[in-house]
């Protein structure tokens, strides 16, 4: 028959032991680079997605800006135009969106006379998304203001809306636009349905 006797731990001997798991614990690096990485995950992640999201609005600006000057020069190398050239133009202006998706642009060309009285621009003929209503007026810049000349007005608008920026309003996304003038090419205007150029 054998007895156990339980035997009281000092407290010293107790405190001594805790100071020492304590001590191992603070020396203790196996998990510090995991640890490290949770924290910092999020802001790489954050980072990594704003410098994408903030290269593809500056590369879609770039090419709403390409957009509008191709449609300005390809409506002034002619003399006249009609719809089916007008469709050829948004078509072959709209492929320069690739690769990205060309359905949010807006695009219309007009065409300005210069009043020699007023120097206001006035529209004589618009085609597009926002066709402008005849004799309106739109502002120019005065190195333009050229009394009794014709301008090919064209407008282009770009709908951005970034696929992870949850700070942005999804619905409106963000508007890039830019404009582009330039002067007949072929003749003293670009004559649209009719035979002459108009001046109203």
């Amino acid at each position: 028959m054998s007895f156990s006797v339980k035997t009281k731990m000092p407290s010293s001997t107790w405190l001594l032991r805790l100071r020492h798991h304590v001590a191992a614990l603070r020396s203790n690096c196996s998990g510090l680079a995991a640890v490290e990485f949770a924290m910092i995950i999020p802001l790489m992640a954050m980072m990594f997605l704003g410098t994408y999201e903030f290269s593809a609005g500056v590369a879609i600006d770039r090419k709403v800006t390409i957009m509008a000057r191709t449609l300005s020069d390809l409506t002034s190398q002619n003399t006249e135009v009609d719809d089916a050239k007008f469709t050829n133009f948004f078509n072959a202006s709209a492929a320069i969106m690739t690769p990205y998706p060309s359905a949010p642009v807006e695009s219309t060309i007009s065409e300005l006379w210069i009043n020699p009285s007023t120097l206001q621009a006035r529209v004589q003929w618009s085609k597009g998304a926002y066709a402008r209503s005849p004799t309106s007026v739109v502002e120019i810049p005065d190195a333009l203001k050229i009394g009794d000349t014709y301008l090919i007005y064209s407008e282009v608008k770009y709908k951005y809306v970034p696929t992870v920026a949850w700070f942005i309003n999804k619905v409106s996304g963000i508007t890039l636009s830019d404009v582009s003038f330039t002067r007949p090419r072929q003749g003293i205007c670009v004559m649209y349905k009719t035979t002459t150029c108009e001046k109203k």
